[in-house]
């Protein structure tokens, strides 16, 4: 059987072999198409049984290879026998016949009596699981081949049906049948199997098809099978071994054929090749109309307005999948993470001005209202490193200046939010366009290091919170023990008491039964003490072991590197050769969400005190000095409204930079997405929340890259019916809104899920940001050309650009390229970070 790749039928094992490249011998095409010349040819038949087609068939031969009446019978009865085809059986099924020995089964088979061919479909080919990989709408082509003793002469013939017909039980699986391939003769030609295979193996190239469907005349058949020779490729005999099966190629080639088709000279595709072929190719959406100017004032967010709103119902019934579910966690445990580290660095560089709770309520307000309104709501918001920077600048001048920092801020948002409208009534998003892969690659990589870096950097001070046990010496074990200590408080305690009951000047005697009850065995009663509960009555602890840390920061570790390599491991399960193809994509999908989970378990089973997710439980900021709403005036002189503008003009090219560059990686035309970009209505949403945000003291929010990254890879669309031995096809993104919706409801109710989120270790999140990053750097061209340095020439994989540009050449643009990304990360080490957008 044929879809794509052929499979043979492994008698030995009774199985389906594995699916492979078809070879051919070049003789077999050259008697396939004398086959064509001499045979009958019935194009356009009209019929509605398989008997029907076969009478035809066997009455309208030439006059020269006519049949005697009965030959023609005999031929008749052959045809319409039932064949026996190859069961498609279950595990249950082969786990249910391992009793039974296979001489009785082959015996039983063998003593059948050939049935003839019926007229319904049976059980076995409507319950055939084989059906599930035939694209829809797909109708069958028969071919059948043999060798009959009473021939004298080769019968073929070619039928091509005008309507798909079911043909009762000759398909191995229920379908309509359009074409029918007929060749028989007597046994002294060997080579009719290999014509019937080479007819199959024609029938399943695209070109050879159209010519198929449309040929009016025996002559067009010809010329197809001629185009097909044309562009054959002949492996020279003695240098590959016939029997090999190629296995399928991991990605195919262009559908586009060099050979000019031989009918019309014009190819036609299922819709628009062209089209297809730039949507296949990788760059931004700088050639299509998103990014033409109008030459009106917000003519350019109108159009974004008018484009998207058409599809904003789909945007939310698109995300009724499974798939979808797994994007929500992913992403929510992604931004919440994102938002607890960025608001303790925040509240570290702003006495606490903002924090963790400023944090979760800006990210959970401005995420959600963006994924409502703006125009790639695939986007992901949050906060950003040179943004954290800005921040602890601008609190160090308020500081110094004795400036109020809440109330210059909510200045400088106000004019930041300004000039990006005055951006977008100018359609200055049309800049974009001369964004190019060098500085698209540069940006990707520098945030993807961030992530990598600060997750390790995050880990990394585990050990200062958390001790390794470097005095521990193996040979010293007799040595250590801890005990509880009461006996500097005893004689104190004492004195007191006795100095309270025998007053020396009343009595020289103390009776001591009036004393309180007190024991004085030291040792026996501090045995049994924890250590908590020695401090609690003033105890301390003596002894060598007293010191002794669990390795907490050895587990951190290890959960933090499981968590990412289990991460990696489960997306690449998808294409594994274990488990159905359900199953495999179901744990892809979910793969974050297992890695998170086994990882929480491993942790919840040793029991160590491993740092956890801490969340505020608390709805108040976390300075009490200030309130949720920033008033403009009252703490700082009037003219800092006026100045505020300065720092703001920093700022916004920051934002625009930041959240631009982030919207052309993410609507790159790789992606295949169908619902178009927003560029001036996301920058209008992203300016109108800095008024919010600014006003409520809440934490400035852009595009994050990698972030945003992780969710569209969550969301990749795959062909549910690829061909055996074909790897899934890539479909595009599913494009909603709801994923972001959920996630950002549940950043926003993350306060009062503080008694499940606190189960959650750090190092785990930090192993998921790890994979993130990762993940992001993995996905640009930039790695495969640092990877080049590596690799000799011999070894290189056979990327196109190679074959093109010269190595050296190659080379020295990844060279400039590092060394501009090595500035950028150096000068976002610095205080001069302010200038980054100017130098990306």
């Amino acid at each position: 059987r044929w879809i794509k790749f052929e499979e043979k039928v492994e008698h030995g094992g009774e199985r389906w072999s594995s699916p492979h490249v078809p070879a051919l011998p070049l003789h077999s095409l050259f008697q396939l198409r004398t086959c064509l010349q001499k045979g009958t040819m019935l194009l356009d038949l009209d019929a509605t049984s398989f008997e029907e087609i076969i009478d035809k068939a066997l009455s309208g031969q030439p006059e020269e290879a006519e049949l005697q009446p009965a030959l023609r019978e005999r031929l008749a009865a052959l045809l319409l026998l039932q064949p026996q085809h190859q069961p498609t059986k279950s595990l249950l099924q082969l786990l249910a016949q391992l009793g039974l020995s296979p001489c009785r089964g082959k015996a039983k088979g063998r003593s059948e009596p050939r049935r003839q061919l019926s007229k319904t479909p049976l059980k076995e080919q409507l319950r055939n699981r084989f059906k599930k990989k035939v694209p829809p709408g797909a109708e069958a082509a028969h071919v059948a081949v043999g060798e009959v003793e009473f021939l004298e002469k080769p019968f073929a013939a070619f039928i091509r049906l005008r309507h798909g017909v079911s043909l009762g039980s000759l398909a191995e699986v229920s379908l309509p049948s359009r074409f029918l391939f007929i060749l028989l003769g007597p046994p002294k030609v060997k080579a009719y199997h290999e014509v019937g295979r080479a007819m199959a193996t024609l029938l399943t190239d695209e070109l050879f098809q159209r010519v198929a469907w449309q040929a009016e005349h025996r002559e067009d058949l010809i010329t197809g099978i001629e185009a097909f020779l044309d562009e054959l490729i002949v492996l020279p005999p003695g240098k590959w071994d016939p029997s090999t099966r190629i296995p399928p190629p991991s990605h195919l080639p262009s559908r586009r054929r060099t050979a000019v088709d031989p009918l019309d000279q014009q190819p036609h595709g299922n819709g628009d090749m062209t089209a297809a072929g730039d949507r296949a190719s990788p760059g931004h959406p700088g050639s299509g109309e998103e990014l033409e100017r109008t030459g009106r004032l917000f003519g350019g967010l109108l159009r974004d307005i008018r484009r998207k709103a058409r599809w904003y119902g789909s945007d939310f019934s698109d995300a009724l999948h499974p798939q979808c579910l797994s994007a929500v966690l992913y992403i929510y445990l992604a931004t919440v993470t994102n938002a607890i580290t960025f608001g303790g660095m925040l509240g570290d560089a702003t006495a606490n001005m903002q924090g963790v709770l400023e944090s979760l309520l800006g990210t959970a307000f401005a995420g959600f209202i963006f994924c409502l309104f703006s125009g790639q709501p695939l986007t992901i918001l949050s906060s950003t490193g040179p943004v954290l920077v800005f921040e602890r600048l601008l609190f160090t001048f308020s500081q110094d200046h004795s400036l109020d920092y809440l109330e210059f801020r909510l200045w400088i948002g106000l004019w930041v939010a300004f000039f990006g409208v005055v951006l977008v009534a100018t359609e200055a998003s049309h800049l974009v366009r001369y964004f190019t892969r060098f500085t698209e690659e540069g940006f990707c990589a520098l945030i993807s290091l961030i992530f990598i870096y600060d997750s390790l950097k995050k880990m990394l001070s585990l050990a200062d919170a958390f001790p390794v046990n470097w005095q521990y010496r193996l040979d010293n074990v007799t040595s250590y023990s801890c005990t509880c200590n009461l006996r500097r408080l005893f004689n104190p305690i004492l004195t007191c008491l006795f100095t309270l009951q025998c007053p020396p000047l009343r009595s020289v005697h103390c009776d001591p039964s009036s004393l309180p009850t007190l024991s004085l065995q030291p040792p026996a009663t501090t045995a049994g003490l924890s250590r908590s509960q020695c401090l609690d009555r003033g105890g301390h602890l003596l002894g060598t072991s007293c010191q002794y840390v669990p390795d907490v920061t050895l587990i951190s570790f290890l959960l933090f590197g499981g968590t990412s390599l289990f991460c990696i491991a489960l997306k690449r399960f998808r294409s594994s050769r274990y488990f159905p193809a359900a199953v495999r994509k179901l744990v892809s999908d979910f793969a974050v969400i297992l890695a998170i989970l086994a990882s929480c378990a491993v942790d919840a089973v040793l029991g160590l005190e491993t740092p956890k997710l801490l969340v505020p439980s608390e709805l108040k900021p976390t300075n009490p000095a200030r309130g949720w709403i920033i008033f403009p005036f009252g703490a700082n002189p009037w003219w800092v409204c006026l100045v505020s503008a300065v720092p703001a003009v920093l700022v916004t090219i920051l934002i625009f930079m930041d959240q631009q560059i982030t919207a052309v990686i993410l609507n790159r035309r790789e992606y295949k997405l169908q619902k178009g970009a927003g560029f001036h209505l996301d920058l209008l949403c992203v300016s109108l929340l800095m008024v919010v945000t600014s006003v409520m003291g809440l934490p400035w929010y852009v595009s994050a890259t990698v972030i945003s990254l992780a969710h569209m890879e969550s969301l990749r669309k795959e062909s549910a019916t690829s061909a055996p031995g074909e790897h899934p096809k890539f479909l595009g993104i599913r494009e909603q809104r709801l994923t972001g919706l959920a996630a950002f409801i549940l950043m926003g109710a993350s306060i009062f899920m503080a008694p499940v989120l606190k189960h959650i270790p750090m190092p785990v999140l930090y192993g998921v940001f790890l994979h993130m990053g990762v993940t992001a750097l993995n996905s640009i061209q930039l790695m495969d050309r640092v990877r080049l340095f590596l690799t000799p020439a011999k070894h290189q994989p056979d990327l196109p650009y190679l074959r093109h540009v010269p190595l050296r050449r190659v080379h020295l643009f990844t060279i400039i390229q590092l060394l501009c990304l090595a500035l950028l990360w150096l000068l976002k080490s610095t205080v001069a970070a302010i200038v980054f957008p100017v130098m990306v």
